[in-house]
């Protein structure tokens, strides 16, 4: 996505970048919590460096 925290939590927990995306996108549509995950988890990862 946009800010690379897919990518960056792949790396973490060894799961593969598509299907983090695709569960924000499933989170998003039907849950409405993926924004503000996200946006937490971008926030962890400027943190983190």
């Amino acid at each position: 996505m946009i800010l690379g925290v897919s990518d960056w939590l792949s790396s973490k927990i060894n799961v593969e970048a598509k299907f983090i995306r695709i569960g924000f996108v499933l989170s998003v549509l039907l849950a409405g919590f993926g924004i503000g995950l996200y946006l937490i988890l971008w926030i962890v990862k400027l943190l983190s460096k």
